[in-house]
């Protein structure tokens, strides 16, 4: 289970979830958890700040989603507010500036609203905060 950390940044549940598919009795995953954490081969803010900057720079995912999908991995949050402090509010807003000029190039729509409908729509679905979708689409469409 070491080795199956140090390759990777692992959450607790991902870590339970993976001793029990190999069928450990629970006493036993309390146990490797525990000297996982000891060890620093688990720590949930490491994680959370890695998954929070790896996202954001690879996948352009807004605050909503980065924080709906930590806490799908049981991140407290604690662990949460810091990792998103991780992300530099200009290169947030920088990202979003530029989600949505390639996203109102990319939709082909002649009706001015179904074009903003289908743009917010998209960085909806990413997590990106609404009040900052429709500032910038006023600036734009």
């Amino acid at each position: 289970m070491e080795n199956f950390c140090a390759y990777q940044e692992r959450c607790h549940k991902e870590v339970r979830s993976k001793l029990v598919s190999m069928n450990m009795i629970p006493q036993v995953i309390d146990t490797i958890i525990v000297h996982l954490i000891e060890h620093n081969y688990l720590n949930e803010e490491r994680f959370a700040k890695t998954f929070v900057r790896g996202k954001f720079r690879i996948k352009k995912w807004g605050k909503n989603r980065l924080k709906r999908e930590l806490k799908f991995r049981e991140i407290s949050k604690y662990s949460i507010d810091i990792a998103l402090k991780e992300i530099n509010e200009d290169d947030y807003r920088n990202t979003l500036d530029a989600l949505v000029k390639k996203r109102i190039a990319q939709v082909k729509e002649n009706n001015k609203y179904k074009k903003r409908k289908k743009v917010a729509d998209y960085l909806l679905y990413r997590g990106w905060e609404s009040h900052l979708i429709y500032e910038k689409l006023n600036e734009y469409v």
